[in-house]
């Protein structure tokens, strides 16, 4: 059985988790392959609005395993609360949840040296959600890294006074006022690290490969968006992993040639948070209704999201590095009742326009050039199947799936896993 990717196409919150939980019921296994505790995605059912950070989204499947794996990070401490939000819906959490023992763990003082790393930088800064993702992939790339596995070793302790140690000298030559009570944070790590015990521990890539023979289907669910990738996006101001269909083979040990379908989501509009170069972002009245009726902000830091039209330039890029196979449209709802809509077909650079994404996409070195296109009028959110879409809609529809020459297979019409519609 082959592996069918997941993926987010723009800079992240579009809406991964949502499809993810619908799609579940297709899957006996869901996989998350990449970043921590910074992503959060949104599921809502049964009125009830769930956000999860590191526990893949299939978990509130009766059947669904769910496995976090070898490129994912994992904060105990917050982990441990997501567990807890579990237990008031009756999860058994300990029978669907396993987790890899190569994936890394965030200590107390990866978050302090984030936020110190962040203070330094002053106008400079990146945009970090402080949740010491970064310092973590460091450890990690630079082989002091502490891991899952580690914690059923004996001597493990010594490893991360060692460790935390480092971090501490480390925070101090940033020379900024940071404060912090590093004897409390411990102690909420120490207890929250015993609790992740009781859960179960597995060699990722061997028990998904045996699963792959037994006939299992898996789907692998990334986190985070492709513009945010750390070799692929607008760098400086990525994520710390690969947030694209090659973060899936080296974040689950899966092998390029098991990749079966590649799922691409994106916003028909496009937004971002944090800092960062975005061509169609928009400071008017227009972008301000974007945020209002998207309800756009962070899932998980609550930061407003800046909003913009959708660039088809940058979206094209990120399926053609994803290969993605099929499109899902996100929050077509949230653009009802505009004057006009406006799609970014190319970029005006060095007195060239170009439809691909350069090196630098700053402002003061491309200029979005747009398409208009009529708007619809009509309310999508009680719409249940695409005969009752607008001619508008359907117009907007068939030109990006001209453009992208990949089918969109999903239009969202609301948060809820009851309003999305299969074309």
């Amino acid at each position: 059985m082959a592996v069918d990717l997941l993926l987010g196409l723009q800079w992240g919150d579009e809406g991964k988790g949502k499809i993810v939980d619908v799609l579940t019921s297709n899957y006996n296994i869901i996989a998350r392959f990449q970043g921590g505790p910074n992503a959060g995605h949104t599921l809502e059912f049964d009125g009830i609005k769930h956000v999860l950070r590191t526990i893949p989204s299939g978990i509130f499947h009766e059947e669904s395993i769910n496995v976090i794996g070898n490129g994912v990070v994992i904060d105990p401490v917050v982990f441990v609360q997501e567990l807890d939000g579990l237990d008031q819906f009756k999860i058994d959490y300990k029978k669907k949840l396993i987790i890899s023992r190569k994936a890394h763990i965030i200590l107390p003082t990866h978050r302090l040296l984030d936020a110190a790393s962040e203070t330094s930088k002053g106008k400079a800064k990146i945009g970090s959600t402080l949740k010491g993702i970064g310092p973590t992939y460091m450890d990690k790339t630079g082989r002091n890294g502490i891991r899952i596995g580690d914690l059923e070793m004996d001597g493990w302790k010594e490893k991360y006074r060692a460790l935390a140690n480092k971090h501490e000298a480390l925070i101090n030559f940033h020379d900024v006022d940071i404060q912090y009570d590093l004897n409390e944070m411990e102690e909420e790590f120490f207890t929250a690290v015993e609790r992740l015990k009781e859960l179960t521990f597995i060699d990722s890539e061997e028990y998904l490969q045996q699963a792959q023979k037994s006939g299992k289907s898996i789907l692998a669910e990334g986190a985070q968006g492709s513009l945010l990738d750390i070799d692929f996006g607008t760098y400086p101001f990525v994520t710390s992993s690969n947030t694209t269909a090659a973060g899936a083979c080296t974040g689950l040990g899966v092998a390029p040639n098991q990749i079966g379908e590649v799922y691409g989501i994106f916003k028909a509009y496009t937004t971002r948070v944090g800092s960062g170069p975005y061509p169609t972002e928009l400071f008017d009245e227009i972008g301000e209704k974007m945020a209002k009726v998207g309800h756009e902000f962070g899932a998980v830091t609550g930061r407003p999201r800046r909003c913009g039209w959708l660039d088809l330039v940058a979206l094209k890029y990120t399926c053609q590095v994803n290969g993605v196979t099929q499109l899902m449209m996100m929050k077509g709802d949230v653009l009802s009742g505009f004057k006009e809509l406006k799609v970014c077909t190319a970029y005006k650079s060095n007195g060239k326009e170009i439809e691909h994404l350069p090196y630098n996409i700053e402002p003061e070195n491309v200029t979005p050039v747009y398409k208009s296109f009529a708007c619809w009028k009509e309310d999508l959110t009680k719409m249940t199947d695409p005969s009752q879409f607008p001619k508008e809609l359907n117009e907007y529809i068939d030109f990006l799936e001209k453009e992208l020459e990949i089918p969109i297979k999903i239009v969202s019409v609301g948060p809820d896993r009851t309003q999305t519609i299969h074309r």
